[in-house]
């Protein structure tokens, strides 16, 4: 059973509302708490957005095999934003990019290195989803 306090900090990072002297604080809910690789899925899953989605990633990054999910669920997150709206020849420009995260680290051996690519292909989305947001007037949280 988590204590008052870290069930406080849990819900203030998972609704987004952590904040020091004005600025969003990274959320602390993976270093409080000790949850699953399930349950941090779950938590990037019910992300308002696909920044907070990506600095969950970041707080919970194992740099390990595990981040192939994390990341994959980040991908997810965002693409919600852009990809119905893309046009044939911007789906395939997205696709070379996530590609090229894949062919980056694809010779190297070692857990980290899928970490790193599955960073690379949710910074690919958070970009794109990014843009996809500005192009539609929308402020990306």
């Amino acid at each position: 059973m988590l204590s008052r306090s870290c069930a406080a900090v849990v819900l203030a990072a998972l609704t987004g509302v952590l904040s020091v002297a004005g600025t969003p604080a990274r959320a602390m809910v993976c270093m409080e708490t000790s949850m699953t690789l399930d349950e941090v899925v779950d938590t990037i899953t019910k992300q308002k957005s696909c920044e907070s989605a990506m600095k969950v990633f970041q707080d919970c990054q194992l740099t390990a095999s595990g981040d192939v999910q994390l990341g994959a669920a980040v991908e997810k997150k965002c693409e919600a934003d852009f990809l119905p709206g893309l046009n044939t020849a911007q789906q395939q420009a997205y696709k070379r990019e996530m590609r090229a995260c894949d062919q980056k680290y694809r010779n190297k051996s070692g857990t980290m290195y899928l970490s790193f690519a599955a960073f690379c292909r949710a910074e690919v989305a958070q970009r794109t989803s990014q843009r996809a947001l500005k192009a539609a007037g929308q402020r990306a949280r």
